[in-house]
């Protein structure tokens, strides 16, 4: 399976740098992956292409301001750190951006006199353990800022709009994009619909900024991201599937979450609770077991999350979808426009 397999072009203008306004007026293109069709909405009417019973997982991760600025202690070079993920209280895994950040180097993070980090261990290419003097959480909101992905250059005037309506567990350096286009009225909307609603956590990581680079995509590793499916959570899913309606997974990292949850499962249950790590890598051929659509934005070429829904889909539906998109004037990636594949 070649990575060239899943390219294709984007016209810079394509990228959508800001959100729109309100959340739920974004578009929406509808793919039935059986025959291939295509139908043009607005995310509004998403009500529209759901039934009663069906069950929305979302994730509800929070996006932490995961960058900090800092500069080398011994030289002043300045460095740049984006927080992936916690070891330890004061322990984080780390990109660092910035000459010469080996281990030892001690850098002085801007907006707080006191705080130091000291690069403990180098993983390869631009990870780092990094130890801070004093516990980082506290001070995040002090020192450090919304880790926007790099396509992203316009300055996000309300750093709520990276956020989903229903963030409550942080942790994440990147927002579960699928779930931004809703508002609270239009989760009011369907609840009313009897639309039934679950939440999964998976707090977004390395994976996110890590572009793959290997031909042979089978090759490429997927860093573990911690993630957590409760008894509650996995009672409504089991229920969903033996009653026959559908689970909903917002987003691929609800995917992920999902099957990464039926490891454990025993009897006629499909998933059993969860709490850790997932490293599960989602390419075309893998046999899904609990989701039955999907609601996502449009994903970057090359990248794994492309794969995971060519692997839903099929690679040449998702692509034939995509160039639709192209055509229609959809709006791409993190603040872009959303499909939902059923």
């Amino acid at each position: 399976m070649k990575l060239s397999n899943f390219d294709y072009e984007l016209p810079p203008d394509h990228i959508a740098q800001t959100p729109v306004e309100p959340r739920d007026a974004a578009r929406l293109l509808v793919l039935n992956r059986n025959t291939g069709a295509l139908v043009q909405s607005s995310f509004r009417e998403i009500g529209s292409f759901l039934r009663p019973g069906d069950l929305l997982v979302f994730n509800d991760t929070r996006v932490i301001p995961a960058r900090l600025l800092g500069r080398k202690a011994d030289t002043g070079g300045q460095v740049e750190l984006l927080m992936l993920k916690r070891r330890a209280p004061l322990t984080w895994e780390v990109l660092v951006g910035g000459k010469g950040v080996r281990v030892g180097t001690v850098v002085n993070i801007e907006g707080h006199a006191e705080l130091r980090a000291v690069v403990m261990q180098e993983f390869g290419g631009a990870r780092r353990l990094i130890q801070f003097s004093q516990p980082i959480s506290p001070l995040l909101d002090k020192v450090g800022s919304v880790p926007l992905p790099p396509y992203i250059r316009a300055p996000l005037t309300d750093k709520e709009r990276y956020q989903t309506v229903y963030s409550k567990i942080p942790g994440s350096a990147a927002a579960p994009t699928a779930g931004l286009h809703f508002t609270p009225q239009l989760l009011d909307q369907l609840k009313a619909q009897a639309i039934r609603f679950a939440y999964v956590t998976l707090h977004v990581g390395l994976d996110t900024f890590s572009p793959v680079a290997e031909e042979n995509v089978e090759e490429h590793v997927i860093h573990g991201e911690w993630c957590e499916l409760t008894d509650e959570t996995a009672a409504l899913v089991n229920a969903a599937k033996r009653e026959g309606r559908r689970v909903i997974a917002v987003g691929t990292t609800s995917v992920r979450t999902l099957e990464s949850a039926t490891a454990e499962a025993r009897g006629q249950d499909l998933v059993a609770p969860l709490h850790g790590g997932t490293d599960l890598f989602i390419l075309p051929g893998y046999q899904f077991r609990v989701v039955d659509a999907l609601l996502t934005n449009f994903h970057l070429p090359r990248s794994t999350l492309l794969m995971l829904v060519s692997a839903f889909t099929g690679r040449e539906n998702i692509l034939t979808a995509y160039e639709h998109a192209k055509r229609e004037g959809y709006r791409f990636y993190s603040f872009g426009d959303a499909m939902f594949i059923c």
